[in-house]
């Protein structure tokens, strides 16, 4: 059996952690839209389309924001051909993932759905192929009360009130040889710059959000992240990072994801300082983690030019969710600088939630640790100390073999470990200034076959169990029995 202590304090936090942490992404990539949250055909649909099965479940996860409409595809899109009469749109090849896009949604119906599905909009511009004029012009047409052009279309269109968009995304990894239009960084500094300045003028109040490096393996990266806050951050609010992670290597750097991504936003972070303290300013600029997910992207891109086609449509195994449950106790231990994040996508590609076309809805391993921290983790991320315990070597470095992450708030501490040794552990947990604490429930997932996936034949394969006379909880003390491999949230209720 493994031990480990961990000491955190009531008053050592990390920060607060914000609403918009728990946010998720849908694109118009192989069937996240179309067959997954739009389905005219499918039996659940509502009168504009949407699975209502879809709906149920996403509401669930009480999710703050939505980025929409891509990703890659946003570089290549044409914002106008999704408005007005479905009669009356073009249908077009979809270069970005070799697709035929009907346009059948566009900004109208997606901000129907975000409505319904009780979150809030973020609007990504076309940096690639889309024009400063372009860019200008949807924003006007979202958020105008004005007598303009675009504006005065959106009562015709779409709704007569603006839809007051906040977070604007400028343009999708930007430094990428594999987006449509990428480019230099000084020329999107000054794309960046342009379009910045002209949407303000149409509302002020904007969040605007600036591509970073599209990931740490960029050659790309810091220096273009330094770049970009230099030229831009008098203009922006947020730096955009993405990171993936899949088992490329060996099982020990998988498990030690949880790390890669610590020392990701410890560069971010630090990349961050500099450029501040270079600009001698007062100004904090966050990040805005709006990618993120265990992703294996094995299917090759289609050739056959397809509607809808299947594209990264994964079941992820018990593995992939202790993994994942790692990567969630790293983005909250940053809540002070990371202050969105989005899980990339929501339905159907590498997702929570899969659906079959007019059939069934699957929740995905990863669903249940996702839903777990927009249920359980608000409030506070304490600081937490490892002071004993055993590690495993990584690419990355020595990694302990748990991750952890322990959050407060009025009513309840939460403690998310997951446990990556293939033997039981002992977790001791000293919690300074928490005299009165009594335990809600311990919450697991574990098996033996870490290959254990659900289908949707057998939708609950691998699901949370609620363990029993797993918890001991003294005065300032709480000591956790975990299973082997496996993910973990144990909730008290305080005070």
């Amino acid at each position: 059996m493994k031990k480990y202590k961990i000491i955190a304090n009531k008053n050592l936090k990390v920060g607060k952690i914000e609403k918009e942490l728990y946010s998720s992404f849908i694109e118009h990539l192989g069937r996240c839209i179309y067959g997954g949250i739009y389905e005219p055909t499918h039996p659940t649909s509502d009168e504009d389309g949407f699975r209502k099965d879809v709906l149920d479940v996403v509401k669930d996860l009480d999710l703050e924001l939505i980025r929409y409409p891509g990703g890659n595809f946003v570089s290549g899109y044409f914002w106008e051909d999704g408005i007005g009469p479905r009669e009356n749109r073009p249908v077009r090849r979809e270069e970005a993932w070799h697709s035929i896009e009907t346009n059948a949604i566009g900004t109208d119906e997606f901000m129907k759905w975000v409505k319904k599905a009780n979150c809030t909009p973020m609007m990504a511009l076309n940096l690639g192929t889309g024009t400063i004029e372009n860019a200008v012009n949807l924003v006007e047409y979202c958020n105008s009360n004005g007598n303009g052009k675009y504006a005065n279309l959106r009562r015709q269109y779409g709704d007569k009130d603006p839809y007051n968009i906040k977070y604007w995304c400028l343009g999708n990894e930007m430094d990428g040889d594999w987006q449509i239009g990428h480019m230099p960084v000084e020329d999107y500094i000054t794309k960046a710059h342009e379009i910045s300045k002209l949407i303000r003028q149409i509302d002020p109040n904007l969040k605007l959000i600036a591509c970073g490096s599209s990931t740490i393996d960029m050659p790309t990266f810091p220096s273009w992240d330094r770049k970009v806050l230099e030229g831009l951050y008098d203009d922006v609010d947020y730096l955009s990072v993405h990171q993936y992670f899949f088992e490329s290597t060996t099982e020990n750097d998988f498990y030690a994801s949880y790390l890669a991504m610590e020392k990701y936003i410890t560069s971010l972070r630090s990349v961050l300082n500099y450029v501040k303290a270079h600009k001698k300013s007062k100004k904090d600029i966050y990040l805005c983690f709006d990618e993120y997910n265990v992703w294996y992207n094995v299917n090759p891109l289609r050739d056959d030019w397809q509607i809808a086609p299947p594209i990264n449509e994964e079941f992820q195994s018990l593995k992939d969710t202790i993994v994942f449950g790692g990567l969630i106790n790293s983005l909250l231990n940053n809540c002070d600088i990371i202050k969105i994040a989005c899980l990339a996508q929501l339905v159907n590609v590498i997702a929570p939630i899969m659906t079959e076309n007019n059939g069934r809805l699957l929740l995905n391993t990863i669903y249940y640790p996702f839903l777990n921290a927009t249920k359980y983790n608000r409030g506070e991320t304490l600081k937490t100390f490892v002071v004993d315990g055993d590690q495993f070597d990584s690419r990355y470095g020595k990694a302990y073999y748990i991750s952890q992450a322990i959050t407060v708030n009025d009513e309840e501490l939460v403690i998310n470990i997951s446990n990556y040794a293939k033997e039981e552990s002992n977790v001791e947990i000293l919690l300074t200034d928490f005299n009165k604490m009594k335990l809600i429930n311990h919450s697991a997932m574990f098996g033996d076959d870490m290959d254990a996936r659900n289908t949707f034949d057998n939708p609950y394969n691998v699901v949370p169990i609620d363990m029993k006379n797993t918890v001991k909880v003294e005065k300032e003390k709480v000591t956790i029995q975990l299973k082997p491999q496996s993910w973990n949230c144990i909730r008290l209720k305080i005070n």
